[in-house]
């Protein structure tokens, strides 16, 4: 009889750890993401990984992957600015302050103070989906994996040595994908830019009207304006030295699920480096949310130093890249922090599904292993900021000499477990989604 009533209780058991799992991804999706959003998620398992940020460190967080002791992490290495929301598609080309195409990270809300091995194992199992979504083998995507934190360790060694270290990934140093995304972004014009979102009236740009503009009345222009002032003493002293580049000509409103008053984000329009219409610049100033990473694991020290998201948003890619964008700063608006940047006319990502050679592959993640140590490494509290005042570079060397050859299986056998159980959450999420169980807004 006990053997006849095993299957009933392993059914019973896999009933009760697939609705506990139910009730752990409702319970860790941000509520403020709107229906578009959540069906993108249920498009694959790696479009719900990208969406589910919050769920990956819940379970590191329960797992103590984060606690001093679990492999490579101290006091220093567990707290060093981190991307936090890193996989394949975090990575792609922009402009720096110093005016070169970098291929590079990319912004991210998430920006925060933790583990850098979180980084790493959210990355590798980004990797593993993406090989597992194009047919590859278990071995094969081992190798990847292993070859993105080989080439992580070996750039990390360098940096923390100071000799022999990569420059940035740009249009002379890059190869492969990687070089080509470079390319396609140098292409890339600012009046392609600005001509579908503005039109010239008497001589002048303004933008133009769509279904996603709202329309400022005198006193909430006012109000982003005020705003507007205020981001401006957070710039850094090497932004453009004309004046009048920050004049500002128009500003309007963009609409968005959830926004009060009809505007979830602004856009201001502002003169640029010259006279010439074509070198206006567009702005953007965005709401910054909570960092799903200071859920599970606070920070009591970021909470101390930074004013608010904005603020924290903005000195994590500052930290991440050598040279963000100088335009980059942050605000406050009815009490909120907001990020403000550039709407860049630059920025392209590389496209993983054009991708069919396995040794294209392979050079692409391995890029991403040293950009990833680079952008590690740039957090050494710049500005004399106190949360990393420390050169991480060293602080990780020392960590993975303690055991050069676990680091890679470490991250190779991660990467599988969590793509599989991605892959079981999706399948779960669609049906809580088809089920109603989630609220769509």
């Amino acid at each position: 009889m006990p053997i006849q009533d095993a299957p009933v209780r392993e059914t019973a058991r896999h009933g009760q750890d697939t609705a506990r799992r139910a009730e752990q991804i409702r319970a860790a999706l941000d509520p403020t993401v709107a229906g578009p959003a959540l069906r993108r998620m249920a498009g694959s398992p790696a479009a719900f990984f990208r969406g589910a940020a919050a769920l990956f460190h819940h379970d590191l967080a329960v797992a103590g992957a984060g606690a001093p002791g679990a492999p490579y992490l101290d006091e220093r290495t567990g707290r060093v600015w981190i991307h936090g929301d890193l996989h394949a598609g975090s990575f792609g080309a922009y402009l720096d302050a110093t005016g070169r195409l970098v291929f590079g990270v990319t912004a991210s809300g998430e920006g925060y103070v933790g583990p850098f091995t979180w980084d790493l194992k959210r990355c590798a199992a980004s990797i593993a989906l993406l090989g597992h979504a194009r047919g590859l083998s278990d071995a094969r995507i081992t190798e990847l994996v292993t070859a993105f934190a080989a080439a992580y360790r070996e750039q990390v060694r360098a940096l923390a040595s100071g000799a022999g270290a990569a420059p940035p990934c740009t249009l002379d140093t890059a190869s492969g994908p990687l070089l080509t995304v470079l390319r396609a972004a140098r292409a890339r014009t600012r009046a392609g830019l600005l001509a579908p979102l503005t039109e010239l009236s008497d001589g002048e740009r303004h933008f133009a009207g769509g279904p996603d503009t709202v329309a400022l009345d005198a006193a909430a222009r006012y109000t982003v304006l005020a705003a507007f002032d205020g981001y401006l003493e957070t710039l850094p002293e090497s932004g453009p030295a004309r004046p009048e580049a920050y004049r500002v000509k128009d500003v309007v409103g963009r609409c968005g699920p959830g926004a009060t008053g009809g505007a979830a984000t602004y856009d201001l329009l502002l003169e640029g480096g010259s006279d010439v219409l074509e070198s206006d610049v567009v702005l953007t100033m965005k709401r910054a949310r909570p960092p799903a990473l200071a859920r599970y694991r606070p920070v009591p020290e970021v909470a101390a130093q930074v004013r608010h998201d904005g603020h924290r948003a903005v000195l994590a890619r500052r930290a991440l890249q050598a040279h963000a964008d100088p335009w980059l700063g942050w605000a406050e608006l009815d009490g909120a922090g907001l990020v403000v940047d550039e709407v860049s006319p630059y920025g392209a990502g590389l496209d993983w599904s054009g991708l069919d050679d396995p040794e294209e592959i392979a050079a692409a993640v391995a890029g991403l292993g040293h950009i990833t140590a680079a952008a590690h490494a740039a957090g050494d509290g710049k500005g004399g900021h106190p949360l990393v005042p420390f050169r991480p570079e060293r602080a990780i060397d020392a960590a993975l000499a303690a055991d050069e050859d676990g680091f890679g299986p470490l991250l190779a056998d991660f990467a599988h477990s969590c793509a599989a159980r991605t892959r079981a959450d999706h399948r779960i999420f669609v049906e809580l989604l088809r089920d109603g169980r989630i609220a769509v807004r």
